[in-house]
């Protein structure tokens, strides 16, 4: 575990951290094998499975366990290089073959479990994976696109319960069980520059890429957990994502580990309940909370002084961007700001709200030590304060820690993403003069109307701080006058059903919220908004519906 220091500002902060870079990095031999020897009982997580058990789980069982996974797989000719798919929903199980992968330097997939059979061959066969590590929920989605994937050799399945393993497939649990429990460092540890991870991009637009991570990526999220969860060794964090993508390791693994914090895992399964949400951090007291604006959106309609929240301290957010309102609504209830933070998939914590700063509703906040972050125009000058640009990571001068080597088998899609200067995350931002940025949009999200460039979010935000809608996804439509028309794809709360009268007044209270330019003049009413099954809004199809309409 490495020391934590307090800074008083972010300036200080950007001057004075540093991290110390292990030379061959591996987070399993180097960081959770030396916990195991020092501290074996310190409790590393708190699981509350579907039904409210909780269980609790030590370094020492981390370590001994997924040693006992990593023999069993060598044994079965898997290794270092080895692509394996993991759907494990928020089971144990997923966190010991994340680390017995790491240990045998096999590269690890982690997939959602809402994958398709589908969705199962296209991975599978565009990463070309050997092996599989899935739940019995997935297993059958598996045997259905089986027979298209060559490459796939070796199935394991973690059945539930006493139930056994699908024809064909091997046991995890008595694959692990009969293994021994200790997993001697290679003469040749995999570390370092080794590929460790390939996510997949949630694919808003067109098919999902591939994006390759090495073992020194853990190591970028120290700032993650320490930081900007402001983590300690007596606290219990709760990120709410799932574990097939990458927010899972932002907040429920490597760098939460690292700051000597437990996590916290509620392996829910079906629709997502805020009230037993609210239940399980008032009753397990959760001290540090992480989820993205959709949740809160839901918790702050909660009569949230039901709940005895006194254990939480500290709040955080990404993955979208965080509403005026619910900002304000969740201080009221709790007390407590919520601290927003920035990053891609392809990166760790890029831009942040930390502790010692004041929180800025709406403002992703200011660079995360290590990372030079730069606003350019279309022209690739940099912008001034005011003005927006394209978020851009200087690489020339020094790579930041966590950032990714490339789009898998897919060089000119890593070309159009990096150059020997830059890495263009393909959003928008501007900084204020403070040096506090504010997001925009993806490019393709950008709304051009009569002149004006509109970002979707701030009319979102405007919209959904009025109670009749719960969510709402703004976009662009063509205008003969105007070139775009600003559209609004509403969902409405319950109580609350579509009229004329109300489109008057959702666009009449935009037009108080934020600039009148850029009220809806178009507001179509939905059940739901088009999403990936990563929960992102799919503002993309909605354009190509309306473009076919």
């Amino acid at each position: 575990m490495t020391a934590r220091y307090s800074f008083a500002s972010h300036e200080e902060f950007l001057a004075e951290f540093s991290l110390e870079i292990p030379e061959n990095y591996n987070f399993a031999f180097d960081f959770l094998d030396a916990m195991a020897r020092i501290e074996p009982e310190k409790i590393a997580m708190v699981h509350v499975d579907d039904q409210g058990a909780r269980r609790e789980y030590d370094f020492g069982y981390f370590a001994a366990q997924s040693a006992r996974l990593a023999n069993a797989l060598a044994a079965r000719g898997l290794a270092r290089g080895d692509r394996v798919m993991l759907v494990l929903h928020r089971r144990v199980e997923f966190w010991v073959s994340m680390l017995a992968l790491h240990r045998l330097g096999a590269v690890a997939v982690p997939s959602p479990a809402l994958l398709t059979a589908k969705d199962i061959q296209f991975r599978v066969n565009h990463a070309a994976i050997k092996a599989c590590i899935v739940d019995q929920g997935a297993a059958a989605r598996v045997n259905e696109a089986r027979a298209a994937c060559p490459t796939l050799a070796l199935c394991v399945c973690a059945a539930d319960g006493q139930a056994a393993a699908p024809l064909g497939w091997l046991d995890y649990h008595a694959l692990a069980a009969a293994a021994p429990e200790t997993f001697p460092v290679p003469a040749d540890k995999p570390g370092g520059d080794d590929p460790l991870l390939i996510f997949f991009t949630s694919g808003t637009t067109g098919m999902p890429k591939m994006v390759v991570h090495t073992h020194r990526y853990p190591l970028g999220h120290f700032v993650t957990g320490v930081y900007w969860h402001d983590l300690r060794e007596t606290d219990l964090h709760l990120t709410l994502a799932d574990t097939g993508w990458g927010k899972a390791v932002w907040g429920k693994f490597y760098g939460q580990w690292m700051a000597g914090a437990a996590v916290f895992t509620w392996d829910f399964r079906g629709k997502f309940e805020p009230a037993r949400l609210l239940e399980l951090l008032a009753e397990h007291e959760v001290t540090s909370f992480c989820a993205p604006p959709t949740v809160y959106r839901f918790l702050v309609r909660q009569d949230l002084s039901r709940y005895d929240l006194s254990a939480l301290r500290h709040c955080t957010t990404a993955g979208e961007l965080l509403n005026d309102s619910v900002f304000h609504a969740w201080k009221e209830a709790t007390g407590l700001p919520i601290f927003e933070g920035y990053g891609q998939t392809e990166t760790v914590l890029q831009i942040a709200t930390f502790p010692f700063m004041t929180p800025r509703p709406g403002s992703i906040g200011k660079p995360a030590p290590g990372w030079d972050i730069v606003l350019l125009d279309e022209t690739g000058r940099p912008c001034p304060p005011g003005e927006e640009g394209d978020i851009c990571v200087r690489i020339d001068t020094k790579r930041p820690i966590g950032l990714f080597t490339g789009y898998l088998d897919e060089p000119d899609k890593t070309r159009n993403a990096m150059d020997h200067a830059f890495y263009r995350t393909g959003d928008k931002a501007w900084m204020d003069e403070e040096g506090y940025y504010w997001f925009m949009g993806r490019n393709d999200d950008l709304i051009k109307s009569s002149g004006y460039r509109i970002g979707p979010f701030e009319v979102e935000s405007a919209l959904v701080s009025h109670p009749a809608v719960v969510e709402a996804a703004v976009t662009g439509v063509p205008d003969s006058e105007r070139g775009q028309a600003v559209k609004a794809t509403v969902v409405l709360a319950a109580g609350f059903a579509p009229s004329d009268e109300l489109t008057r007044e959702l666009q009449a209270h935009v037009k108080t919220v934020t600039a009148p330019y850029k009220y809806p003049r178009v507001i179509e009413y939905v059940a739901e908004l088009p999403k990936t099954i990563s929960g992102k809004i799919k503002r993309g199809e909605i354009r190509e519906r309306d473009a076919g309409s």
